[in-house]
């Protein structure tokens, strides 16, 4: 990259304005490094951030991930008092169901596991299930779990909160902010350039910055293996095109939110009474895709209405896509990377680094400031994959 005139410094430049990233930035501001600054090459809420479903859940079959989890929902639970914004955080439950025997085996490894943690988690039957959703139809199902304990949030206001108290922190976020390249000394990050987009995202020429930096974070998702690139580290995670639909406000019933292991069909209702949810979809346009489908919703309404017939006749009122920042073994990428220093990854979540933003930016932002190792990130270097050290995450939806 040539020398690009340095603008501006921090002591940790944030890449990727979504929850993650942000989560980062309020916690470092919080424990006193306030000199942060975080780009995004887009809107907030442009990314998988603001596309989700917002669930939020200790439902999962890692033990990392339950206990990261069971702190995170704490916080969820504190999050509108402290950030003084509403994000409409609601503990209704998930039910997740299963429908062969093989995954009713690991289903019950997982419930054990979590309930060997202190969570409420508990096995059902078909019918139990359908006690606690009277209107699914349990033909097939052959058992389920339920905490309920597990919940729902509005996305656009959780990522608003982390960005305004970021921000009265001292922490500068820029938006339509690209990064289009790196500065270094010797092995060592020393900058990031960045260029300026406009509101069609387009580079705006004549607009090339260096942001003098101490640390970078890589907070980018689906597009963390392009930011990656430019220093020649290659990530093995990809974007995969989830999609999402809502309907028409209905009177409430729905109190969890329900998911289907064996096919990934996932849906609650809102605050308003829409039904929203999803459901993994092969094949799907490579890259960063973020465009909506016909055969999207071709199979999410068979799926939905086998699994409440009663929803066959609710109007759909809009559908939207992001993108699952996918891992070859469903589990993140967190911390350095060999060969290059200060350039560490917080990335490859799954489409969950939503629900897990709140701990794990905490957890990190404690780690970069003290330079203390965590330990329940240890297992999620990117050097696993190298050493063929690769983990196990089987409760993954949509």
């Amino acid at each position: 990259m040539n020398a690009v005139a340095q603008n501006t410094s921090a002591e940790v430049v944030v890449i990727g304005g979504g929850i993650m990233g942000l989560s980062v930035a309020y916690h470092l501001a919080k424990g006193g490094l306030t000199n942060v600054t975080v780009v995004d090459r887009s809107y907030l809420c442009g990314g998988a951030s603001g596309r989700n479903g917002g669930g939020v859940r200790a439902q999962w079959s890692s033990e990392t991930n339950v206990l990261l989890m069971q702190e995170s929902i704490r916080m969820c639970r504190e999050f509108a008092r402290k950030m003084r914004i509403h994000v409409w955080f609601r503990q209704g439950g998930y039910l997740f169901v299963v429908r062969t025997e093989d995954k009713r085996r690991a289903l019950e490894g997982s419930v054990e596991l979590q309930r060997t943690h202190g969570l409420s988690t508990r096995m059902l039957t078909a019918k139990e299930a359908q006690g606690v959703v009277p209107e699914l139809d349990v033909t097939g199902v052959v058992a389920a779990s339920y905490n309920g304990d597990d919940g729902v949030v509005f996305p656009w206001p959780f990522v608003w909160g982390f960005a305004q108290a970021a921000t009265k922190l001292g922490v500068t976020v820029r938006t339509h902010t690209d990064v289009i390249g790196f500065e270094t000394e010797g092995a060592r990050v020393s900058g990031v350039v960045v260029a300026k987009r406009d509101n069609a995202g387009h580079r705006v020429p004549g607009t090339e910055e260096r942001i003098g930096a101490r640390i970078v974070v890589n907070a980018a998702g689906a597009w963390s293996p392009m930011v990656a690139r430019h220093l020649g580290v290659e990530l093995p995670n990809h974007p995969h095109r989830h999609e999402i639909c809502s309907t028409e406000p209905l009177k409430p019933w729905l109190r969890p939110l329900v998911a289907d292991l064996s096919d990934g069909l996932y849906f609650s209702q809102s605050m308003r009474g829409e039904i929203v949810g999803g459901i993994g979809l092969d094949p799907v346009p490579h890259g960063v895709q973020q465009e909506s489908s016909i055969p999207f919703l071709t199979h999410y309404a068979q799926s939905l209405v086998r699994s409440v017939p009663r929803l066959g006749a609710v109007k759909v009122l809009r559908q939207w896509a992001g993108c699952y920042d996918i891992t070859p073994d469903a589990n993140p990428i967190v911390g350095e990377v060999d060969g290059v220093e200060n350039f560490l990854q917080l990335n490859g979540f799954m489409g969950h680094g939503f629900m897990m933003a709140p701990v794990v930016g905490k957890r990190f932002a404690d780690q970069v400031r003290t330079g203390k190792p965590e330990p329940l990130f240890a297992d999620w270097k990117l050097r696993r994959f190298k050493e063929g050290k690769l983990l196990k995450e089987s409760m993954i939806i949509g």
